[in-house]
């Protein structure tokens, strides 16, 4: 299945969260898209639900069902630690993820695609590959001759705040993953526990 690439906005009333983490697509309309408006649905059966979470998930961090599921498995092979959890934290640890918790792009999507364009640096080295799983200590950063693109300047100078499991230094453009995430720092949004039952049926 090919990666979503239609109105997100849409996508976020569908499934009643904000893709964006801005939160603007719900402000005004924080109903299911449908030319009915805000009609009553029926109530989701527990395949339903657990169908919901796993696209809830997968359009939040904008990635296919293929590179989806196969993180999944990979996180199933991590000893420690629950299932659920391990799979966010993985999801965490793509490159794009990690520019748009920087703060070098507003959404993930534009973090993807600098990512994309060869804008951003891991140790130094241009990496282009969105999926790349970023390290402990690896150095994410911003490459020379792109630090004066307006909108990684215009996202750095907007952002309020950043995790603390991440660092960055405004004037190099860089920063890294100081240690894992713990699951209160990832969106609480999601029930993990609902994706694992989904594809463990």
């Amino acid at each position: 299945m090919a990666r979503f690439t239609g109105s997100s906005w849409k996508k976020s009333r569908r499934l009643g969260i904000s893709l964006s983490g801005t939160g603007k697509e719900l402000a005004r309309r924080p109903y299911a898209p449908g030319q009915h408006g805000p009609t009553s649905r029926t109530k989701l059966s527990e395949y339903g639900m657990q169908l919901k979470e796993k696209q809830k998930l997968r359009y939040m961090y904008g990635v296919n069902e293929r590179q989806f599921f196969n993180l999944f498995i990979k996180a199933g092979k991590i000893r420690e630690g629950k299932h659920g959890v391990n799979f966010m934290i993985l999801l965490e640890q793509r490159l794009d993820n990690v520019v748009y918790r920087l703060g070098l792009a507003t959404t993930r999507r534009q973090a993807r695609q600098l990512v994309n364009h060869g804008h951003i640096t891991v140790n130094g080295k241009r990496v282009d590959i969105p999926s790349y799983s970023v390290k402990v200590g690896e150095v994410v950063g911003v490459r020379e001759k792109s630090k004066d693109i307006k909108i990684i300047k215009e996202s750095v100078e907007s952002l309020y705040g950043r995790p603390d499991f991440i660092t960055f230094d405004e004037e190099k453009l860089e920063g890294s993953l100081t240690r894992l995430p713990l699951r209160e720092e990832m969106p609480a949004d999601i029930d993990e526990s609902f994706i694992v039952e989904y594809y463990n049926r």
